[in-house]
């Protein structure tokens, strides 16, 4: 029988990314997200981390439905403003991903390259009736002077990541499940999750 994992999202950006990454890496699962259970409502991150609200959220869609669930949480962490906007990526500026992005780079407006240090950061969480498991992913990179790139989503086209000359945005998604913050905790996790689902 086919296990089913909820993911504890609407983000179809998100969901697809996690869904070729799983794929190649448990095998057969039903993915099914929250767009399939339209009587959740939106779940607060009411967390004082990442850790924390990839928790609360997981934790809230399996309790709800009884059903394994994986939720991550992440976010862009910029040096230069002192690692914001961090657990608050997402609704940064109120008014979606163009409004995240022009906020972010006109605060960097007059940031030399060299200083627009950035990470990408994403917890993890998958949880069932044995409890959670954890893995966390970073990606290094800087805030580019504009956007770049049609791929991906989020803040994608104004990070490069450190060794690469394209933005996430520009970069081939295979290539990105690979290097990038939510494929390396996903692969983290992927293991003992396998182990979890008896896929392996």
């Amino acid at each position: 029988m086919v296990k089913k994992i909820v993911i504890a999202s609407h983000n179809k950006g998100k969901v697809q990314e996690i869904h070729r990454i799983f794929s190649a890496a448990i095998g057969q699962v039903e993915i099914l997200t929250l767009d399939d259970f339209p009587e959740i409502s939106e779940i607060e991150e009411t967390g004082e981390s990442f850790e924390e609200n990839a928790l609360l959220k997981a934790a809230t869609v399996f309790k709800l439905t009884n059903i394994p669930a994986l939720a991550d949480d992440s976010g862009l962490v910029i040096d230069h403003l002192g690692g914001a906007p961090g657990i608050y990526s997402a609704r940064y500026s109120g008014e979606g991903d163009l409004g995240n992005i022009k906020k972010v780079l006109d605060q960097l407006d007059s940031v030399a390259r060299q200083d627009r240090s950035a990470r990408f950061v994403a917890v993890a969480v998958y949880i069932d009736e044995s409890g959670p498991l954890f893995a966390r992913g970073e990606l290094e990179g800087e805030i580019t002077l504009e956007p770049r790139g049609e791929n991906g989503f989020g803040y994608d086209p104004i990070f490069q990541p450190v060794n690469y000359s394209q933005t996430l945005a520009e970069l081939d998604p295979t290539i990105k499940d690979q290097i990038s913050h939510r494929g390396v905790s996903l692969n983290q996790l992927a293991p003992a999750l396998a182990v979890r689902l008896g896929q392996k």
